[in-house]
């Protein structure tokens, strides 16, 4: 089967990281076509055969290549057949990038909406729409696009070549280091926000309770009540210890004007989450007087949306905590309308979970000490993620200090 690419495919390798994975399958290759770019600017334009020893293997690899882009030169038209029974796809069924997509039916291109990578795609009865949908959600009969025929990935636009003074993110796109200037990235990041709200859309958080004890707190309410943080993502942990924070001025115990464990401080965040079980949920511990500041207290108040999920490790937890995985993940996809930038500031696990739910056209900055945690968002599937790698609290004390007027911390 012939594929066919465009775009900078030398100077971001993309050319390679298409050979590299028809070998990975076992597959083989010959180059038909390559026009090379002439300028710096110049997009190049490849042909490619590719071969496979069975039919099954070859659609497997043509698949892995539509995450670079790569499209067949025959696309032909989509298959689709009902999915046998709830929470089940055909066996063949044809799995999404977090790319935008186009399905062809009834002789037209179709935009997929909803891009997400790891689902399948639904068809309507009437070919009129088609949209992503993860396994657990399709419905016995629903029809799902099989195999890769009529499929098409559509690359990310390459970004605009703007002035020095202008903000963008080319500094920072070279990968994961902590020897560039914080102050720099900083800055970078917060201009870009400032677009991002200027646009009318919405800035994504996704935290970890290192926030809360790194004494960062203080920071993120600010700049939620200056209107840059719109959606949270978070678990029980950053929520509790939030809590914990602004009932007993401690976070695991430990004074966070002191840095030093109190009496009985370990019982504390237990005691926190007891309280707003008492109350009901975070909302009416905020509507009664009983939860006067910090993070939750300010998303309350500037009837921000945020989404809490658990784990098995969670004490309480607290009442609006997703305690069904399932549930949260809907509950987290359902948040993403209008999302137009994510920040991800010390945490793992729901940083990769986020990633694996955004378009990939959404950018997104992950922060965290430990450079394994933004390399781990990248290696599965976030591309677009840009890591910063520096200590939370002095990230968010500065972010605050770029964005929020006057800003000064108490």
């Amino acid at each position: 089967m012939t594929v066919e690419l465009r775009g900078h495919l030398i100077d971001q390798g993309v050319f390679a990281r298409v050979m590299d994975d028809v070998l990975e399958y076992s597959g083989a290759y010959s180059i038909d076509r390559f026009d090379v770019g002439r300028h710096h600017t110049d997009e190049s334009y490849a042909q490619l055969t590719v071969s496979a020893e069975t039919s099954e293997l070859l659609e497997r690899i043509i698949m892995r290549l539509q995450t670079h882009g790569a499209n067949p030169l025959e696309p032909g038209i989509a298959t689709v057949r009902p999915a046998p029974r709830d929470g089940v796809f055909p066996e063949d069924f044809y799995s999404t990038t977090n790319f935008d997509t186009q399905v062809r039916l009834n002789g037209a291109w179709m935009d997929v909406e909803n891009s997400e990578m790891d689902c399948g795609i639904i068809v309507s009865e009437d070919h009129s729409r088609a949209w992503t949908l993860p396994v657990s959600d399709v419905r016995a009969g629903e029809l799902v696009v099989c195999g890769g025929e009529g499929v098409k990935v559509l690359p990310l636009p390459e970004p605009e070549r703007k002035s020095p003074e202008s903000s963008n993110f080319e500094f920072m796109s070279g990968g994961v280091s902590s020897e560039r200037p914080q102050a720099l990235q900083v800055r970078q990041i917060a201009q870009h926000m400032r677009e991002v709200k200027a646009r009318g859309e919405k800035i994504l958080w996704v935290g970890g309770p290192a926030i809360v004890h790194t004494g960062a707190g203080k920071a993120l309410e600010a700049l939620i009540n200056e209107g840059y943080a719109d959606v949270v993502f978070a678990g029980n942990a950053l929520a509790a210890h939030d809590i914990e924070s602004n009932l007993f001025g401690t976070s695991l115990g430990v004074d966070l004007d002191k840095g030093h464990g109190v009496p009985h401080g370990h019982e504390h965040h237990i005691r926190a989450i007891n309280k707003i079980r008492t109350c009901g949920s975070i909302a009416a511990a905020v509507e009664q007087g009983v939860l006067k500041g910090g993070i939750m207290h300010a998303l309350v108040k500037n009837r921000k949306e945020f989404v809490l999920v658990g784990s098995v490790r969670d004490d309480g937890p607290l009442p609006d905590v997703h305690t069904d995985v399932i549930d949260g993940q809907r509950a987290m996809r359902a948040a993403l309308p209008g999302v137009g930038f994510a920040i991800m500031v010390a945490t793992m696990l729901h940083s990769i979970a986020t990633g694996n739910l955004l378009p990939a056209k959404v950018p997104l900055v992950s922060v965290d000490i430990n450079p394994a945690t933004v390399t781990k968002l990248a290696d599965r599937g976030s591309a677009q993620a840009i890591g910063v790698i520096t200590d939370i609290g002095l990230f968010c004390e500065q972010l605050a200090g770029e964005l929020v007027v006057g800003y000064k911390r108490d």
